[in-house]
């Protein structure tokens, strides 16, 4: 007999969990960002991702323990989200964490002690896996916990975890609940998702793996376990999936509402676009509120392929207008409690999501465009099929899902290859796979080897220009060598250094590293891990690992890159108090002659914003702010208002650059003492350079004067060609502009009437059919304006018929244009669908309206074969 436990809503089942494991000595943590500090994955997929660099001993633990609930994207499987019961995009992992403190034994004891008493699942109810050499972990199972023989089960493939080919790995032990304890012990199959499913993962990190997949136990064994939040609300709330629980069914129920459609009643179908508009809107919540912003790549592109997905099953459904943010509300309503971010978010969620919204559906209209001539090339053809290719394109393209496309051809009688389709989908599937990456936990790169010889790179950079150090490691080509020659190009790491790594925007300083004999001109430098890479060219003399050398930057270059770099935060406090509190860093390049910041902003700036954020600027700059820089704890840093740098990482303690009352933000870039030592600030450019992202390009301090002997050599330049003073220029452009627009007025007056006069020539050449004159014929050296206005002439003259003409106007263009008589329409005949047929002849393509269409190609050598098939055709139809 199947017993339901005892209700917990989701918010309640993630308070007991993580108060379980602080009542034993676990810290709890907040969730870390969906934009995860591991380049080597998109999204944060697992909970154990944020603490990879300990697990690598990278990093030294905070705490021995620790506990969590992360929030976790993953669209591999998107396709079976809402199809099957406990497919996510978006979901809570629960975890519980050990760093070399307790291990198997204690974690499985509080597994099961957290599952049965303090969930109240019963023990019946409960099967679990062991991997099938892990004897030590069933014996605890079986001898300490007590649970029958019968129901431990020992597998193989999904119970040992590694992230990758090399690393820190180790078997597991799963916790399975069963929905049916009365169907027995016997043939036990954990897979059948009709009876069990799997709510407790955990993970024994006792091994490393070698590139030969040798084994050797680790000195520091750790554990890392999830518990899917969803899962267990499913079980502990009695509802059939996932999607029926607390923490995602509001969110239906509202789409259903906009849908005016009834839940309990709708078909499977519509459930299934329900349920997905449900997860879908969660993930998109959480990773506007982390920062991510739509657009064609990396996780941006992760983003609007999701609400994209939202968009269309809403129109599955029968949603025509835009609801995203509405359902989106529900969202953040339900999430705020645990994710306060999503409230302070709300504003910058709600915009993304209707700006994306309104796009795609305007995308959609055009794919619907699309099918109707897809269906209509089908029908000419006597076709009754869609071919699997259109059907992919639809969808890739323009967002049609596949049954909208079958659903629109069977209102027309036709079918979709669906087998053609899914060939597609599947090249598409094995692309995606080509990008996907897992959690890598190998350290790679050429320092690899070497990184247990030698210190980090101390940086002395902030106060000394200067410093005597030692050469550490000499890479040629990447390749270590013990000494290197006048000529060759090398990467130097020395024990200390002056000179600053590209990091947070700001490129590597310039300078030398010289010696006895020896000089060395730095043109960058990296940092990789925690070595600060010097990119060179051996001037004169040899280099040697363990070389006594003097590292000096450039302290020009040095300067400049200070200034464009305070000036890049002044920026940033000019645009949040002059356009908008919101707004947020989004990219930046801070180098010796230029800045460039990138920010979130769905508009362009007014040309007198623009005007005010420079002003601003430039006042703080003349009112002498000194900087002052502080060492501080990560959360006093906040608490104090400093403002976090997009896209970067930080530790417990962080630099603060704070210009008092004017910018306090995190960095650990270079600055001025004084603003007063940036000297002036402009502004040269504002654009957009993705959907709601903007780009300022500036320059500041010495660079100023480069950027005024550039312009000022322009304007001395048009001044002496135009022969007027510098201030007479814009009247002067006027002129000749006004000018030229009326000379290229007269000039296509003279065109038209060229082509008119050439057009009364080929009336000799008119051919009649029945009842309907045919006029095709080719024009030479005509544009297509001009060759436009002599086929609306000719057919005017022709009366009931067809004027079909060709021109090519100039090297590697063709123009056609195709003139049809109402008479000619009524017949079937549409001008539009007609030339753009035969524009394909020459590699082209077009179209227009049933009466009057244009056309082009690029092969004018197919030019008259184009017309002969004109020709044939219209006799042919017309006949």
């Amino acid at each position: 007999m199947s017993v339901t436990p005892q209700y917990l809503s989701g918010n309640e089942i993630r308070s007991k969990f993580l108060d379980f494991y602080a009542q034993r000595e676990h810290q709890i943590l907040p969730s870390a960002s969906l934009v995860p500090e591991d380049p080597t994955v998109l999204l944060t997929i697992a909970g154990m991702l944020p603490f990879k660099p300990i697990f690598l001993g990278q990093r030294t633990p905070e705490f021995k323990r620790a506990t969590t609930s992360q929030k976790c994207i993953r669209t591999n499987d998107i396709e079976n989200v809402g199809r099957t019961k406990r497919h996510h995009t978006f979901f809570e992992m629960l975890g519980n964490f050990s760093f070399g403190d307790y291990f198997k034994e204690q974690a499985i004891a509080w597994g099961w002690e957290i599952s049965t008493k303090v969930f109240g699942l019963p023990p019946e109810h409960l099967v679990v896996s062991v991997f099938e050499e892990d004897d030590e972990a069933f014996e605890i199972w079986r001898d300490k916990i007590g649970v029958p023989e019968a129901r431990i089960k020992r597998l193989r493939e999904d119970n040992f975890w590694n992230s990758g080919p090399t690393g820190p790995c180790g078997p597991c032990s799963e916790i399975h609940y069963d929905f049916h304890p009365e169907r027995g012990d016997e043939n036990i199959d954990l897979d059948d998702d009709s009876r069990f499913i799997e709510v407790y993962n955990l993970v024994f990190m006792q091994y490393n793996q070698d590139a030969e997949g040798n084994l050797t136990p680790l000195a520091n064994k750790n554990i890392d376990t999830g518990m899917g939040l969803e899962r267990m609300a499913q079980i502990l709330q009695g509802v059939p999936n996932n999607y029926e629980t607390d923490l995602v069914f509001p969110i239906i129920k509202k789409a259903a509402e906009i849908a005016g459609i009834d839940y309990e009643s709708a078909d499977e179908k519509t459930k299934v676009s329900l349920k997905v508009i449900g997860d879908h809107i969660r993930a998109v919540v959480h990773m506007i509120a982390d920062e991510i912003r739509a657009s064609n790549v990396g996780r941006g592109y992760v983003l609007r392929r999701l609400i994209r997905r939202v968009v269309r099953h809403g129109r599955l459904i029968g949603i025509q207008g835009e609801f995203t943010t509405q359902v989106a509300e529900t969202a953040i309503a339900l999430s705020e409690s645990a994710y306060p971010n999503v409230r302070q978010r709300e504003n910058a969620i709600k915009a993304e999501l209707q700006r994306e919204e309104s796009q795609f559906l305007r995308t959609l209209e055009r794919g619907e465009k699309l099918l109707e001539e897809i269906i209509a090339q089908v029908q000419s053809k006597g076709a009754t099929q869609i071919s699997g290719e259109s059907a992919f394109t639809l969808y890739d393209t323009y967002g049609f899902p596949l049954e909208l496309t079958q659903e629109i051809a069977e209102e027309n009688n036709l079918t979709v290859d669906e087998a053609g389709f899914a060939v597609e989908m599947q090249k598409q599937v094995e692309r995606a796979k080509e990008a996907h990456k897992t959690i890598d936990l190998t350290v790679q790169g050429s320092l690899d080897k070497l990184a247990e010889h030698i210190h980090a790179t101390e940086f002395l950079g902030y106060t000394q220009p200067v410093a005597t150090s030692k050469v550490e490691v000499l890479l040629v080509n990447g390749v270590a060598q013990e000494e290197a020659e006048a000529g060759t190009k090398v990467q130097i790491v020395l024990d200390q250094t002056p000179f600053y790594a590209e990091s947070g925007g700001q490129i590597g300083d310039r300078g030398y590293i010289s010696g006895d004999g020896v000089l060395v001109t730095i043109h960058d430098v990296k940092k990789e891990s925690d070595f600060f890479i010097h990119f060179g060219h051996i001037e004169r003399g040899t280099i040697r690992v363990g070389d006594a050398v003097t590292a000096q930057i450039d302290p020009a270059n040095r300067r400049r890159v200070q200034a464009n770099h305070t000036a890049t935060h002044l920026l940033q406090a000019a645009l949040k108090k002059t356009v908008d509190e919101g707004i947020s860093q989004a990219g930046s390049l801070v180098s010796f002659d230029r800045l460039r910041f990138d920010f979130n902003c769905p508009r362009s700036l007014t040309p007198e914003e623009i005007e005010q954020v420079e002003e601003l600027v430039n006042i703080w700059i003349a009112e002498a702010h000194s900087a002052k820089v502080e060492i501080l704890p990560l959360a006093e840093a906040k608490a104090r208002g400093a403002v976090a740098m997009f896209g970067e990482k930080y530790g417990e303690q962080v630099r603060v650059i704070d210009f008092s009352g004017v910018s306090m933000e995190l960095c650990g870039g270079t600055h001025v003492s004084n603003t007063a030592e940036i000297g002036v600030f402009k502004i040269v450019s504002e654009a957009g350079v993705a959907s709601g992202v903007r780009r300022i390009e500036a320059v500041s301090g010495p660079a100023i004067l480069d950027y005024l002997n550039v312009r000022d050599k322009v304007v001395k330049d048009l001044s002496d060609r135009f022969k007027v003073k510098p201030e007479e220029l814009p009247d002067r452009i006027t002129t000749l502009q006004n000018e030229l627009k009326t000379t290229q007025k007269e000039l296509e007056t003279l065109k038209s009437q060229l082509a008119i006069a050439k057009s009364d020539s080929l009336l000799q050449t008119v051919e009649s059919i029945g009842e309907y004159k045919i006029l095709v014929a080719k024009m030479e050296d005509v544009d297509p304006e001009s060759l436009k206005t002599a086929a609306e002439r000719l057919l005017q003259k022709l009366g009931n018929g067809v004027v079909v003409l060709g021109s090519v106007p100039e090297e590697g263009k063709v123009s056609l244009v195709a003139a049809f008589s109402p008479e000619v329409n009524k017949k079937g005949l549409q001008a539009g669908k007609f030339i753009g047929a035969i524009a394909k002849i020459c590699g082209g393509g077009g179209g227009g309206r049933p009466n009057l269409a244009q056309a082009g190609g690029r092969d004018a050598s197919k030019l008259p074969e184009a017309l002969e098939q004109a020709r044939s055709e219209l006799r042919s139809a017309l006949g």
